[in-house]
């Protein structure tokens, strides 16, 4: 509940909107993999760099990894670097914690992206990734829920409503990710194994409202996906 409130002011005040993701998502990653001080973790897509700062505070090496210098803003967090995560710049077996949130509705090739993140994952190691899945009532961003009725639609609602056109694009920077397609190749892989696939935000049965297909699709909001790169 205190996440939902503070996403409701998230236009009027990021900061403490996502101050407090960012704790909520620490505390996922040691809850499932133990306290991050002292390990590397690269946040892959991070924006602002809420994550990486969050992690620092905890004591880890946390390193941002952001392809637009608009998102960065114009103070960009410590350990920020200029990369996109379809091709980042680091060596195979680097990372203790590979973390990604709210990225992979946005880019073409979730593949491809899930497999970078897992090549620079040291055998052992956790990866965290979260995702807006498209049918889910916040699956339109900005322009949500009337993304159920088209994305067009939709776009053009919020332009008339707010006097300025929409952030995304669906097809540019926004994809129709969902969560059985996505598990399904993720469970293909033979390179990493599912520790948890569940609801990010669902207080209570949050692992099941993510094993009931359709039902899923609009209910679980927002996937997590816990993973473990085989040793």
């Amino acid at each position: 509940m205190a996440l939902f409130r503070a996403f409701r002011h998230e236009q009027a005040d990021p900061e403490a909107c996502y101050a407090l993701l960012a704790r909520d998502a620490a505390n996922q990653v040691e809850a499932y993999d133990g306290p991050v001080k002292g390990r590397t973790v690269v946040d892959i897509g991070g924006g602002g760099g809420y994550f990486t700062d969050e992690f620092r505070r905890r004591g880890a090496h946390g390193y941002l990894f952001e392809p637009d210098m608009r998102e960065l803003g114009p103070k960009p967090p410590q350990g920020a670097v200029v990369a996109d995560g379809y091709l980042l710049p680091l060596a195979d077996a680097v990372a203790d914690v590979s973390f990604s949130s709210n990225v992979l509705e946005h880019v073409a090739d979730p593949q491809t992206f899930l497999s970078e993140m897992v090549r620079v994952t040291k055998p052992g190691g956790l990866i965290y990734m979260s995702f807006t899945n498209w049918l889910s009532p916040w699956g339109g961003h900005e322009w949500a829920p009337w993304h159920y009725l088209g994305a067009e639609r939709a776009r053009a609602r919020y332009s008339r409503r707010t006097g300025r056109p929409a952030k995304h694009t669906l097809g540019e920077n926004l994809f129709a990710v969902h969560i059985g397609p996505t598990l399904r190749q993720v469970r293909a892989r033979d390179d990493v194994t599912v520790v948890s696939a569940r609801s990010r935000y669902w207080p209570f049965l949050a692992q099941a409202v993510a094993k009931a297909p359709g039902l899923r699709e609009f209910a679980t909001w927002n996937l997590l996906l816990i993973l473990r790169r085989y040793p």
